[in-house]
C-alpha cells in the first residue's frame, strides 16, 4: 500500500479514563500512532455542541496521520480507539455527549462512497468546528469533489463569535504530561 495522509477529526465533551476532554484527545493522539505516524496536529478548540444543545461544549482538534491502511481498515481502527476511550455508539444519542469521536475526514485525494464510510466526510464542508482546526494544518489541501481548499471552505462559512474558540492545553501543547489545565485564548 502507498502511504497517504489522513486527516482525523477529534472531539469529545465528557471525561474518559484519561481525564477531561483535552487529556482524552492528547492520549488519543498518542494512540493514533498504532494506525500510522502522526505528522501534524492542530490546536485544541472549544466548540458549541451541534444538534443536542443541552450538553457541555466540545473540545475539537484535527490530526494528520501518514498511513498505508485502506480507508475501511483505518475507519475500523478509529472506531476501536473510540471504544478504548469508553465510547459506546449503541448507547448514545446521535450528536449527544461522548468521550471521544474520531472522524476520518480526508484520506489523500480519495473519494469513497461505501455503506458506513464516506470520504471526504459528508459534513466536512459545513462544519466550522472541523474546518477551523483542519485549516490550521492543511489550509491549502483541496477537498475532493468541492474544487476548493480547506481554507476557502472555512472562509465561506458563517459562525458566531463564540462558536469556535482556540484553547491552550498544557497536555496537548506538550508543556507537561501531568497537567491538563486549559485556558481560553479568545
Amino acid at each position: 500500500m502507498t502511504m497517504r495522509t489522513a486527516y482525523i477529526g477529534m472531539g469529545g465533551n465528557v471525561a474518559s479514563w484519561a481525564g477531561a476532554p483535552a487529556a482524552t484527545l492528547t492520549a488519543a493522539a498518542v494512540r493514533l500512532e498504532t494506525l500510522g505516524r502522526v505528522v501534524g496536529r492542530s490546536s485544541l478548540y472549544s466548540t458549541a455542541p451541534v444538534g443536542v444543545a443541552d450538553q457541555p461544549r466540545f473540545v475539537n482538534a484535527v490530526a494528520a496521520l501518514q498511513t498505508d491502511r485502506t480507508a475501511r481498515a483505518l475507519l475500523e481502527g478509529l472506531m476501536g480507539l473510540e471504544q478504548e476511550f469508553g465510547r459506546d455508539r449503541s448507547a448514545g444519542i446521535a450528536n449527544g455527549p461522548r468521550t471521544l469521536d474520531l472522524d476520518l475526514l480526508l484520506l489523500g485525494d480519495s473519494v469513497v462512497r461505501e455503506v458506513g464510510l464516506e470520504i471526504p466526510h459528508p459534513r466536512l464542508t459545513t462544519r466550522v468546528f472541523v474546518l477551523a482546526p483542519l485549516a490550521e494544518i492543511a489550509a491549502q489541501v483541496v477537498v475532493p469533489g468541492s474544487g476548493k481548499t480547506v481554507g476557502e471552505l472555512l472562509a465561506g462559512l458563517q459562525s458566531g463569535p463564540e462558536a469556535v474558540l482556540r484553547i491552550a492545553s498544557l497536555t496537548w501543547d506538550g508543556d507537561s504530561g501531568m497537567i491538563s489545565a486549559c485556558k481560553l485564548l479568545g
